[in-house]
């Protein structure tokens, strides 16, 4: 049985890992010529701001008394340059929003592992291109294009990674040290002949990249005084910068300015996901080679911006993000980033239509020679009699599009050249699109074959070793016929040849062939599904219909839970009224009663509004005395035993009765103290690491009496809750916990319907009693609504703490008690025990609804993976790669949740086993209980 975990985990990593093969894999490629625009440019220098976590209506819409925030800004809107929104891409982090804007293409999803510090691939730049690029801001994003380039032209100036501290006084101190060096830079180069000569050179770039924002986003919320104070200061320090630039270089109008942002934020202070938050940014340029302001009447857009922000009189030029790369290549006459797949846009450009046909010419067939290198890599591994081009961009009409766009240049035709270029980069991006997905078909079909077959072994495992279903009366097993393990071999060896010889990568091997033995152990099955056929013959037709309705129903509820949370509130509302319409209500009242209302109180979770969007600390401080409130209640119970083991559990309570007293007095601290913008004070933060490290401590200390060690494990684990708590997800473990201790008892009462042996007393029931095996029986059809319970209460741990299933639904403040300097890994890993803390408590109280109910927990576990397999196989047919970036973002992060939630659910079963049933003995001599 290890070893089928041990597959199982192998098998669910290898699921997880498909969808970024199949659906989000590195669009890069190699082996292209650079191409510029053989004209004379219009600028010498380029100079960009970045105002890092800035969204698009932060900047351009007036405050309460109608004035703008960037008053500098506005001014550029509508009297020197041109301006719009440029629309990001998921994800919607500072690495690949970066990566669109100075190299012109969107990173693939997987590079979120590299922490979207360090190149996962090489590609070329903007600043690669350049004469000379010199660059001031965070130490996370400009390494990354310096250590892209070739040579050593790209200088990178950085301050100190701990400045990147959400607690600080003043989060715009990184906007400021930016701005005061640049100031430095140029004071410096009057008195260095050798930098004075090379910032006078052309082609060169000037990067600010302003952190400030970001920064005050995430502490306060874009919402913040903090977040809209940080934009006046970058509005100030831009128009400082311009006027040192005039003044440096003569004012000779041969700089150009992009003032742009590499992502948005929620309303709630995070990013990551398609959010319309997230993905609009502003775009504003000016200097040389920008068009002025145009007026205009009216204007068609989607969208209500124009009048919120009153600038419907000035006209919007809209861009994808990664089109601002070749737009900055043509004005300062370097050559487009050879992997840009960005489209100039010439409406910004105030030049010649000559400039403007050219510059697009030379945009399609850079992205052109991409088009070809793809298509030549994808013949070369394709068999000829299975490669199929992509017939809407053949040789001859490229060939023809060419010829026909230096025609009409040569006729001055520029406006046709325009289109017809435009015309020619869709179809060479559609191609791109085409030959990075040609696999994708074979490889998703690869996996749901895999997935579809790992789930149908799991079942009939169920069947075979934990049911009396498919029991007969037959003495001997059939062996398999011999010419089916042959021609499982004969499969894999084709598939594997087939692989070899278009030189696949080894990816592909495990995606196609680890299908083949997981078939052929369900084959090796066949006697089980023959008589699971005949066992679902003797019974009636509708009986097995509405039994599979309502299975398929349950797992659908579960399923549209991760599109509309409301769905786990009506799924307790059913589960309250579930007991009174069985025999239950005549033989427990009291506990039927319990189970409703703790359902109810329950089901309001999923109802409240997405965590962290209205932080109440109170809220935090009411949970930690319901904390107080219990353990005094079990302080009580044993007071009145009189043991010395009695004494050592009552040690252990005071303990954890100090511990969350800490935890409250720590969060109010560093609550008050983050509001005074004091910083997280030191002690503090020594207090929530020693609580963290405690509560993984303090239950191995306690009785492994069954409640006893579950209230322990919850006492524990509470104060760690807390102190990553902002508001009313601080109360969910404690209904959470009462709900599950009545589900223990209610089980346990279930035990009492015919055929099944007669239950124990749960207060003599011990975690590490070893249950004779003869005790345990078999599976019925009531372990399934067990196991489905589990799947449902596990889902709404998630959901029911104030989570949506987005990447972005995290709050960056619940991890403030222990750090605020920017730690991507470290704030994710706070995060995500945060998460775990309630599935903790889920998986303990299964641990107990098994020994109870005296169910073979493999037997159980297993009925739990194929719910959460059958979930996770929707979720791979949903994931999306077109439409909304809202819906493709959706769709990435539903899959990761789910499919995450079924590996984890292996690590919490042995963590729960490890809670439930070790003991440290807290004086070093043995102790004995009573079994």
């Amino acid at each position: 049985m290890l070893l089928f975990f041990a597959l199982g985990l192998f098998v669910h990593f290898v699921f997880f890992a498909s969808i970024f093969d199949i659906y989000f894999t590195s669009p890069l490629v190699h082996g292209m010529t650079p191409q510029f625009t053989p004209l004379p440019p219009p600028a010498k220098r380029l100079v960009l701001f970045v105002a890092d976590g800035l969204r698009a209506d932060a900047l351009y819409e007036l405050d309460e008394d109608g004035n703008s925030r960037a008053p500098f800004i506005r001014n550029v809107i509508m009297h020197e340059g041109s301006w719009g929104v440029s629309h990001t891409r998921v994800p919607t982090e500072s690495r690949p929003g970066h990566v669109a804007l100075i190299a012109g293409f969107y990173e693939d999803v997987s590079a979120v592992a590299k922490g979207w510090k360090e190149n996962p691939v090489e590609f070329d730049s903007l600043f690669n291109e350049s004469k000379y690029t010199w660059s001031w801001g965070s130490p996370d994003i400009l390494p990354m294009f310096a250590k892209g380039a070739s040579g050593d032209h790209v200088y990178t100036y950085s301050y100190d990674a701990q400045k990147e501290d959400f607690g600080a006084h003043d989060a715009t101190k990184l906007d400021t040290w930016v701005f005061d060096k640049v100031k430095d830079f140029f004071d410096a180069a009057r008195n260095n002949q050798s930098l004075f000569s090379k910032v006078n050179e052309e082609k060169v770039v000037f990067f600010l990249h302003l952190l400030g924002i970001d920064t005050n986003g995430h502490a306060h919320r874009p919402s913040s005084r903090e977040y809209k104070d940080n934009i006046k200061k970058v509005d100030d320090g831009v128009k400082e910068i311009v006027s040192i630039f005039k003044h440096f270089y003569g004012d000779d109008g041969k700089t150009a300015f992009i003032f742009t942002s590499d992502h948005g934020m929620t309303d709630w202070g995070s990013h990551g996901a398609g959010h319309p938050s997230e993905t609009l940014t502003p775009l504003v340029t000016w200097g040389a080679g920008i068009k002025v302001p145009q007026k205009v009447s009216t204007q068609q857009f989607d969208d209500e911006f124009l009048k919120e922000w009153r600038l419907e009189n000035w006209k919007r030029r809209d861009v994808d993000q990664a089109d601002i790369a070749p737009l900055m290549a043509s004005l300062i006459g370097v050559p487009f980033p050879l992997n840009s797949v960005g489209t100039l846009p010439v409406e910004y450009l105030n030049n010649t239509g000559l400039f403007k046909a050219e510059s697009m010419l030379t945009n399609a067939v850079q992205i052109l020679e991409q088009f070809k290198v793809k298509m030549t890599q994808k013949k070369e591994v394709t068999l000829p009699f299975l490669f199929t081009p992509f017939k809407l961009l053949s040789d001859s009409q490229q060939l023809d599009i060419l010829r026909k766009a230096r025609s009409y240049i040569n006729q001055e035709k520029f406006d046709e050249v325009v289109s017809l270029c435009e015309e020619l980069i869709d179809l060479a991006l559609k191609g791109l699109s085409y030959y990075h997905t040609y696999d994708r078909f074979f490889l998703g079909f690869s996996v749901a074959v895999g997935f579809v077959g790992w789930t149908s072994y799991a079942s009939l495992l169920i069947l075979k070793s934990h049911s009396n279903l498919t029991r007969s009366a037959r003495t001997e097993v059939k062996k398999p016929h011999r010419l089916l393990p042959g021609s499982f071999v004969a499969i894999g060896v084709l598939m594997a040849c087939f692989l070899l010889i278009q030189a696949c990568p080894w990816t592909y091997y495990v995606y196609c062939l680890l299908p083949v033995p997981i078939w052929y152990a369900v084959l090796r099955e066949y006697q089980v599904i023959q008589d699971l056929v005949a066992s679902l013959l003797t019974f009636p037709l509708s009986h097995v219909v509405a039994c599979l309705l309502v299975f398929i129903l349950g797992i659908e509820v579960l399923v549209f839970s991760f599109f509309y949370r409301y769905m786990l509130t009506a799924g307790l509302m059913v589960f309250a009224g579930w007991p009174f319409l069985t025999q239950l209500w005549a033989r427990a009242k009291i506990t039927c009663l319990s189970w409703a209302l703790f359902s109810l109180l329950l089901a309001v979770f999923p109802l409240m509004p997405v965590v962290g969007r209205k932080p109440d600390i109170s809220l935090v401080m009411g949970a930690g005395l319901l904390v107080l409130l219990l353990s005094l209640a079990v302080v009580t119970t044993l007071t009145k035993r009189k043991t010395t083991v009695a004494k050592e559990e009552l040690l252990v309570l005071l303990l954890q009765m100090l511990s969350t007293v800490l935890s409250m007095y720590d969060v109010y601290s560093t609550h008050h103290s983050l509001l005074k913008k004091e910083g997280l004070p030191l002690m503090n933060q020594i207090v929530s690491w020693a609580t963290l490290a405690s509560s993984l401590v303090v239950p191995f200390l306690s009785s492994t009496a069954l409640f006893q060690r579950l209230s322990s494990i919850l006492l524990s684990l509470m104060p760690t809750y807390l102190l990553l708590s902002t508001g009313y997800e601080a109360l969910f473990p404690l209904v959470l916990s009462c709900l599950m201790f009545v589900w223990i008892h209610m089980e346990q009462e279930t035990l009492q319907q015919p055929g099944v042996s007669c239950k124990q007393k749960l207060g003599s029931i011990q975690f590490t009693c070893n249950t004779d095996i003869a005790q345990l029986r078999l599976l019925n059809p009531d372990d399934i609504r067990r196991a489905f319970f589990l799947v449902f209460f596990l889902v709404t741990a998630f959901f029911g703490t104030g989570n949506i299933a987005s990447i972005n639904s995290f709050d960056l403040a619940s991890v403030y008690c222990f750090l605020t300097v920017f730690s991507p890994f470290m704030m994710g890993a706070l995060m995500m025990w945060k998460i775990l803390i309630p599935f903790v408590l889920v998986m303990c109280a299964f641990e107990a609804v098994q020994i109870t109910t005296q169910l073979s927990s493999k037997g159980l576990f297993l009925i739990v993976l194929v719910i959460s397999d059958i979930m996770a196989l929707h979720f791979f047919f949903l994931v999306k790669d077109s439409g909304s970036w809202l819906d493709i973002g959706t769709s990435i992060s539903h899959y990761v949740i789910v499919m995450s939630m079924t590996i984890f659910l292996v690590f919490l079963n042995g963590l729960a086993q490890l809670l439930t049933t070790k003991k440290l003995q807290l004086y070093g001599k043995s102790k004995r209980h009573l079994l």
